[in-house]
């Protein structure tokens, strides 16, 4: 693929499937509780999808000149990337999100040794299921950097604060 050529979201739809929290015309869509516009290739409603979140939403694998190899999509890689989610003492730090309960271990161990070779902390998450087959209401954060930035990270968690 070439740098000019920008790649496709479908039939990718694990942003719609829930795993990022959105809320789309109303409906909230959650881990286990996908958009009900997905079709799981798609939009039941593309033309008329909103500004906020989808119009303006970009996972890391689709934006251009995006660093993360086509093997990354994250319905292949089972992860979403959303680069740049937060800011620690001047440097990005970007989001790593399971498509299902947890990042599997080929596309983590490759997101942490991008993250130490571009000096950018990584944030990433896993979802546990409860008894009832729910999924917990906020996932459990890691970290992934300088020992102050996982610190830092442990501290929001005890707090039940959020990086994004």
């Amino acid at each position: 693929m070439s740098p000019d050529s920008p790649r496709q979201c479908q039939p990718c739809t694990a942003c719609c499937d829930g795993w990022v929290r959105i809320t789309v015309k109303g409906f909230e869509a959650r881990p286990g509780h996908p958009c009900p516009f997905s079709t799981g290739s798609g939009c039941a409603d593309y033309p008329n999808r909103p500004e906020i979140p989808c119009r303006r939403f970009q996972c890391g694998w689709v934006q251009q000149g995006s660093p993360l190899p086509e093997w990354m999509r994250p319905d292949r890689a089972r992860v979403m990337v959303l680069p740049a989610q937060g800011d620690w003492q001047g440097l990005p730090v970007d989001l790593a999100v399971p498509v299902g309960r947890r990042i599997p271990p080929r596309a983590l161990n490759w997101l942490k040794a991008f993250a130490e070779r571009e000096g950018r902390p990584l944030v990433y998450l896993e979802h546990d299921k409860r008894a009832n087959g729910e999924f917990a209401e906020r996932p459990e954060m890691m970290g992934y950097g300088p020992p102050a930035f996982q610190e830092d990270l442990a501290r929001m968690a005890e707090r039940g604060s959020s990086f994004w």
